[in-house]
């Protein structure tokens, strides 16, 4: 990894909740912690009810912004009719990383077994930003991270990772 320099992004964390403040937040803590310590910025912060309309709102905002790069959020991603993280992620994206539910689903096995099919991790792309969308627990939240995302959103990382192909997320809306 010497041989490239590490490159921050800025990184906006959203939580989905219909009861938590910013104060009892842990898993948007922890998310907020560790791309701190990773060296990223953080680039915002919100706590929002589990409403489908506003959920999208806000990342189409987020992804409208310069200066945000990914955003992850955390909540509402179970199978309760509340759940609707989802549903307003896929409503922005692109294109969806369909494998990143399914290594989020094979780092989960490992922790909590066949609990893990209850999760609906998701990824996807839309105006050039990354969105990813964790369960609501911190250890959830831990495990996407320090498993995944930590490496992925390292530059250095190889033999590839989502920073390096930033500047191709929008090829198709160049000019010909």
């Amino acid at each position: 990894m010497a041989d490239r320099e590490f490159i921050p992004v800025r990184i906006a964390v959203l939580t989905v909740s219909d009861s938590r403040t910013l104060a009892e937040d842990r898993s948007g803590q922890v998310l907020v912690d560790r791309l701190a310590e990773a060296g990223h910025e953080l680039a915002d912060r919100a706590i929002l009810p589990d409403e489908r309309a506003d959920i999208a709102d806000k990342l189409r905002a987020w992804i409208a912004d310069p200066d945000v790069d990914v955003v992850i959020s955390t909540g509402g991603t179970g199978l309760t009719g509340r759940d609707v993280t989802v549903e307003a992620h896929r409503d922005v994206y692109e294109k969806e990383i369909d494998a990143f539910g399914t290594v989020f689903t094979i780092v989960s096995m490992k922790k909590i077994g066949t609990s893990a099919v209850q999760s609906r991790a998701t990824g996807g792309v839309a105006g050039g930003t990354y969105l990813f969308a964790l369960p609501g627990s911190p250890g959830a939240c831990k495990d996407a991270w320090d498993e995944i995302l930590v490496h992925q959103l390292d530059y250095r990382h190889k033999p590839c990772n989502f920073v390096e192909i930033f500047p191709r997320l929008t090829e198709n809306q160049r000019r010909k």
